[in-house]
């Protein structure tokens, strides 16, 4: 074997880093489980455990801290850890509006419900089918003349067409968007969750976002439909302000002391703590200054002074170091402290107690910036100065005409921010305002749902609206600033169209099903493995090992989440990575039988198995590919994975194994490729698969039939995600309570027809309904969970409470048409795009007719058969996302088992390519030479597959009987759908 020192050294390198990367999962759980120790179920005191030691070193002899090792572990989606899952899509009908200044014109307000209406249907664009049903409505009416103002004359004439129009209310569509995009995932970053997903879902007005672990689905949809509140601020000083924190120290001092029963002394902490009649104050800002790069709250506890200040013991003032090494000096500026993000509860709890908030001037208010300092996890707190009457913003975004980022004359980044008439003069002044005293000049603070996004300073007045907000902007920041400056003009409510909510305990459940049915999984495969082929399975099972540590690792170094189709993924892999050893070894057993030595028979063994294995796993990947491109959420995490697998199962089958095999020949061993009783199966095979080929046809043909005459008539179990509705998971507290009596109370108290009531593992039961799916009130969801609850609550037997109900998700209308046409445009295009590999690679056309049919052969066979039996199985076929990825694993899974067929038929038709040959005799021997390897193969992945199926758990169930179903229809369609098509349509172009 060439380049065996370049393998090794390789494999010696990528083992060494996904040790290294796999050591932050098992350092980050061991802290977790110091911290539940700690916290002895306490939840909150588990959080605050965790909080407190993100900054401190917990990684052995590296030292890298908590937060580090936490955000390099391998992170658990939904299905495994629990959570929340929301699809919000923005509404742009209410951006329409607003574009329009609110018009009352009937013909334009007819337009928008008209195309509110379509867009639950139609996958057209929401502007386009606005401006369609206007000029419907109104022929000779000019948009124009709607959304047309002096504001935005420079990109809308008053005499543009309605063309122009549409043109530039896309451009708004797509901006709000954006800025929703932003605001959403900055509400996310503050709520804290780790590992969570927003994804900005391409070409549409949706956006994803996932919370693993949330456990307050309630305050997370208050959190993300709340409407964007951008505010201009005046700011005080630091330097005005310091003195009334001084105070606020005395106060809470003195109230600790009052509450630990030492009243005698609270006078006393109360003159100790006045920091402006004593020099121990200015002593504290020296110690503080001095250890700014230290945990204040250790420094204070070191100094003792924890009573004395409690405030400034997790607040640190905004202090420097006098000239000279002199005492600390107050900093100029808007920011009046810092705070660890585990002090910043502390700190608010601090402000808002009844004796500080009583002491805040009414003219101001304290408000945290919007992100930590860089590489820190310490926040600002920004004194706002609050103006006019009402006490509130000096100005409000809805001014705000436009933003976006630039580069200033010295290359760096900055945002020019454009404001309307209106705002224009109101800026003028508080500018003018601002920066009336050159020696004193004032900040004026952007601030979007109460949080500090910039505060920079004025140094000029700025007539004309048009303002540069400079400062160290990176390219993201200054295009995320001008997207919040945006975000208060063109206000586009974000409204949940799907949820997704995973209980605490289903989550635990299915990690331990998904843990079991690997080791079971791999198991079976290195039970079967060794079994069949002696010895050299044991070289299989080895390679097998190996290439779980390194897909493992590669999962881990590329910040994948691992989802429960995730972990089918990998299962798969294991059936996938014996597939290349079982070609590797029929090889070298075929050519052990022509009487070759050992090395030689492996070595060609390696080499004639080479095209089938990169022809195969090269499909299979492009199937992933196109998993993940057009995919989304769980489909994804299946995809990574499958591609992942695949690439660490050809350098283990091909490289580690080659290697290994060596090595024990070097050795001396003798290796077996067989045991007796598996040595002679499917040898001298010569079944006559070509000359009943009309057979097959028939029964495809009758099957794929019945299958669409029975989709016509009952049609198939659609998953919620393509009907939209709400589904919950309920686990009654009597367990003889059965489906049955479930549907016949929905049916009665929730209308006939829209229900749908089946199992959920042993002790569960799945409700799905589209009562009131059509209410878009922003309780609705409330409603139909209490209705769903009122209605099962009638019966002794059957009543719940919220605690009963273990998950629940919610579909509208317009995401599920979505999908449909997403996952039907997916499989046609997984077909086209592998039918065309396979006509680059074999050269005929009839290969890649071949293909195409099979691949559309087992679709339409698994969909038969899911519609046919859709009500004869103890368990629901769902046709639902886990059931497209199930389809598309199938075309890749049969597509793999195709191309190996064919690759012997090539070899042989190369072989026997005399007159005197028959190329039907031809072919039909090249099935059976290779039928051992089929079978096997076969069998190996529906092991894996039934091991999947049995102790997967529910999640997964459907997904993997599909998978069952479609392995079998694909190894079926290699030999007997797949080959007759290429003699049936090559009679003449075959030799």
């Amino acid at each position: 074997m060439q380049f065996k020192g370049v393998v090794k050294f390789f494999a010696f390198v990528l083992a060494a880093v996904c040790l290294y990367q796999l050591s932050f999962t098992w350092v980050a759980h061991k802290v977790k489980d110091n911290a539940k120790a700690f916290a002895k179920g306490d939840t909150a005191k588990e959080t605050v455990y965790l909080d407190s030691i993100a900054t401190q070193p917990v990684y052995p002899i590296l030292k890298h801290d908590y937060a580090h090792v936490n955000q390099n572990a391998i992170a658990l989606g939904l299905d495994l850890e629990g959570g929340m899952s929301v699809t919000m899509q923005i509404s742009l009908a209410e951006l329409v509006k607003k574009l329009s200044n609110n018009n009352t014109d009937v013909v334009f307000n007819q337009a928008i419900d008209a195309a509110t209406k379509d867009a639950v249907k139609s996958e057209s664009s929401y502007i386009t089918l606005f401006v369609n049903e206007y000029e419907k409505l109104n022929p000779e009416g000019k948009l124009a003349t709607i959304f047309s103002t002096k504001d935005n004359q420079d990109r809308l004439k008053f005499n543009a067409t309605n063309a122009e129009v549409e043109s530039y209310l896309k451009d708004q569509a797509a901006a709000a968007v954006k800025q929703s995009y932003t605001i959403l995932n900055t509400r996310i970053d503050a709520f804290g969750v780790a590992n969570a997903n927003i994804q900005l879902q391409s070409g549409s007005d949706r956006i994803l976002i996932e919370l693993p672990g949330v456990k307050e689905p309630e305050r997370v949809r208050k959190l993300l439909s709340g409407t964007a509140k951008l505010e201009f601020y005046k700011t005080y000083d630091n330097r005005q302000v310091y003195s009334l924190l001084e105070s606020f120290n005395t106060i809470i001092a003195a109230k600790n002391k009052a509450a630990k029963g030492d009243t005698s002394k609270a006078n006393k902490v109360a003159a100790t703590a006045d920091t402006s009649k004593s020099k121990k104050g200015l002593g504290l800002l020296d110690k503080v200054n001095k250890s700014a790069s230290k945990d204040t709250s250790k420094l204070a506890a070191k100094t003792g002074v924890n009573d004395t200040y409690p405030l400034f013991s997790v607040l640190k003032p905004m202090v420097f170091q006098g000239q000279a090494g002199g005492q600390a000096e107050l900093a100029p500026g808007p920011i009046v402290g810092r705070a660890e993000v585990k002090d910043t509860a502390k700190v608010n709890q601090y402000l808002r107690s009844p004796e500080v908030s009583a002491r805040i001037p009414r003219s101001m208010r304290f408000l945290w910036s919007v992100k930590p300092m860089d590489k820190t996890k310490i926040f600002e707190l920004y004194a706002m100065k609050l103006s006019g009457a009402d006490n509130s913003a000096a100005l409000v975004g809805d001014v705000v005409d436009d933003a976006h980022a630039d580069v200033d004359q010295r290359g760096k980044h900055e945002v020019v921010m454009v404001m309307n008439s209106d705002g224009a003069e109101k800026w003028a002044t508080i500018t003018t305002e601002a920066s009336a005293d050159p020696n004193n000049r004032q900040s004026i603070a952007i601030v979007l749902d109460d949080k500090v996004y910039s505060a920079p300073t004025v140094d000029n007045p700025i007539p004309g609206g048009i303002s540069s907000i400079s400062g160290s902007f990176t390219p993201e920041e200054a295009t995320d600033l001008a997207n919040v400056l945006k975000a208060g003009r063109l206000p586009a409510p974000a409204h949940i169209v799907a949820e997704d909510v995973v209980g605490p305990s289903l989550g635990q459940q299915a990690i331990h099903d998904g843990l079991i049915s690997n080791l079971v999984g791999l198991l079976v495969v290195m039970v079967f493995m060794i079994a069949y082929y002696n010895r050299a399975g044991t070289v299989a099972v080895v390679a097998v090992l190996i290439n779980i540590f390194f897909m493992m690792g590669v999962l881990a170094s590329l910040h994948a989440v691992l989802t429960m189709p995730g972990v089918a993924g990998i299962v798969l892999t294991f059936g996938i990575s014996v597939d290349a050893n079982v070609l590797i070894y029929e090889r070298v057993r075929e050519e052990l039988a022509l009487g070759k030595s050992l090395r030689i028979a492996v070595a060609d063994g390696f080499k004639h198995a080479l095209s089938s294995i990169l022809d195969s796993n090269i499909s299979t990947f492009l199937t992933g590919l196109i998993l993940y491109v057009f995919g989304t959420g769980p489909i994804q995490g299946f995809a990574i994975t499958l591609m992942i697998g695949i690439a660490t199962s050809l350098f283990c089958s091909l490289l580690i194994s080659r290697i290994i095999f060596e090595w024990m020949i070097d050795k001396g061993w003798d290796i077996k490729f067989s045991n007796p009783w598996s040595s002679h199966t499917f040898k001298n095979a010569n079944y006559a698969f070509v000359k009943n080929r009309f057979k097959f046809y028939i029964f495809s043909g009758t099957f794929i039939l019945a299958g669409l005459i029975s989709w016509g008539v009952q049609g198939f179990n659609y998953g919620v995600d393509f009907v939209g509705g709400h589904t919950y998971v309920i686990k009654f507290k009597d367990p003889a309570v059965s489906t049955e009596q479930v549907r016949k109370i929905v049916e009665d108290k929730l209308g006939k027809g829209n229900n749908e009531v089946k199992t959920y593992g042993a002790d569960k039961i799945s409700v799905t309904t589209k009562y009131l799916i059509d209410d878009t009130a922003k309780n609705a969801d409330t409603k139909v969970r209490e209705g769903v609850i009122k209605a099962l609550s009638t019966t002794p037997q059957t009543t719940i409470t919220e605690a009963n109900i273990v998950s629940s998700q919610k579909v509208a209308a317009t995401i599920a048409n979505g999908l449909k046409k997403s996952a039907f445009l997916t499989v046609i295009f997984a077909i086209i795009v592998i039918s065309a590999y396979i006509f680059i690679r074999f050269r005929k056309w009839q290969f890649s007719l071949g293909a195409m049919v099979a691949t559309a052969h087992d679709a339409l066979m698994v969909l038969s058969f899911f519609t046919i039996f859709k009500d004869v199985m103890p368990f629901s076929l769902d046709i639902d996302q886990a059931f497209i990825a199930a389809i598309l694993t199938v075309i890749g899974y049969s597509i793999n088992d195709t191309v190996v067929v064919f690759d012997r038929i090539r070899e042989f038709l190369s072989l026997h390519h005399a007159k005197t040959d028959d190329p039907k005799v031809v072919i039909n021997d090249a099935i059976n030479n290779t039928l051992s390897r089929t079978i096997i193969t076969a069998l190996t992945v529906l092991l894996i597959l039934l091991v999947l199926f049995i102790f997967g758990g529910d999640v997964i169930r459907g997904f993997s009987f599909a998978l069952l179903v479609g392995v079998c229809f694909g190894t079926y369609s290699s030999i007997c759908v797949a080959t007759p098509v290429i003699i049936d349509f090559g009679k003449k172009d075959l030799r």
